[in-house]
């Protein structure tokens, strides 16, 4: 049964310092920083939260604001209308253990630093979750709740990982994949074969509906009607003639005519890693997650000599990406420089 909300009061949390605001919002207790140790300065704190509660107010600063009420605030008015609202989901569920009882105010390099020293992920995974807080404020900010967004100290951006698959490790793969449990009968082996002849990203393929696969003249979008364009391109492609085999099974076997691909009964496919990561050590591979089909696929298609302009259409990249990420791949990388040098001697 939900607690009642008895209204906003004082109280210590243990193992820390400053008095806090405590109350019930809909059943779930939320709690909010004072900033300070002294009994008066904490009630004034605590008479004008009450007071903003109870009124629409102006944006208030940084140092009145809970990292959790501006995540949970991004959680509820923008998350649902992103490109990738799993991934958001995923973010404030890794954050808000640590960040719950911590103001905006508080960011930092030490809370940042200490926030990766918990959470014991890499570097890249730790600045993609805070990178969530800095939306979550600048959203505020937009919305006129805030009054300007924290700087969010973010690790140094990773280099792209050039692990990829060689032809006989993506067999072993898909044959894993084919070769398991739930995952294997409705979903995973397609998943592999989309990744690795569309190179699309993970949530592209999981999003992907039949509308978007003209099946009459061999067509596959990723765009999604009515959403809005972000860098993350979704391109349309031709379907390769080795992919159309299993598309036409998997149609076979649909739940309906506008529903996903991939699904179990009818449902969408909400999180792949797991079913992945298990069919990769049955495969025997190490350091492989779903982005790497993706790797792998623009990587094929490097070696066998296509252009970095095509391979970047295809992936749906910027092709100056492409080139910086692919091109050490291609039987002509550097050959114009090497016969100018070979001149030169």
């Amino acid at each position: 049964m939900p607690r009642p909300n008895t209204g906003p009061k004082l109280d210590y949390i243990k193992g820390r310092e400053p008095l806090y605001i405590i109350w019930y919002d809909r059943g779930q207790k939320r709690v909010r920083s004072t900033g300070t140790t002294e009994r008066k300065e904490a009630e004034a704190a605590l008479a004008r939260f009450i007071g903003q509660s109870h009124s629409v107010g102006g944006p208030r600063e940084p140092s009145e604001v809970g990292v959790a009420e501006a995540l949970n605030f991004y959680s509820e008015y923008k998350a649902p209308n992103a490109n990738d609202p799993d991934r958001i989901s995923y973010a404030i569920e890794a954050l808000l253990p640590y960040w719950e009882l911590k103001t905006l105010a508080e960011i930092g390099t030490i809370t940042c630093d200490g926030y990766a020293k918990w959470r014991k992920k890499a570097p890249g995974t730790i600045r993609r979750e805070l990178a969530t807080i800095t939306a979550a404020q600048n959203f505020m900010v937009d919305e006129k709740r805030l009054t300007q967004a924290v700087n969010v100290p973010l690790p140094p951006k990773p280099e792209p990982k050039d692990r990829w698959l060689r032809p006989n490790e993506a067999a072993r793969l898909l044959n894993a994949a084919r070769n398991g449990g739930r995952a294997s009968r409705h979903y995973l082996p397609l998943f592999v074969l989309l990744a690795l002849y569309t190179g699309a990203r993970k949530e592209q393929i999981t999003s992907l509906r039949w509308p978007q696969v003209d099946m009459e003249n061999w067509r596959l979008t990723y765009a999604i009607p009515g959403r809005v364009k972000t860098k993350k391109r979704r391109p349309t492609i031709p379907i390769p003639r080795k992919l159309r085999p299993f598309l036409r099974y998997a149609w076979g076997r649909r739940s309906s005519d506008t529903g996903t691909v991939l699904h179990i009964d009818g449902k969408p496919i909400k999180r792949i890693d797991k079913g992945f990561r298990a069919a990769a050590k049955r495969a025997g591979l190490d350091g492989v997650s779903p982005h790497t089909l993706r790797h792998t696929c623009g990587t094929w298609l490097a070696q066998k000599g296509v252009t970095m302009w095509n391979i970047a259409g295809w992936l749906g990249q910027d092709p100056e990406t492409t080139a910086r990420i692919y091109a050490h791949h291609s039987p002509d990388f550097m050959d114009e420089a090497m016969r100018a040098v070979d001149r030169r001697a």
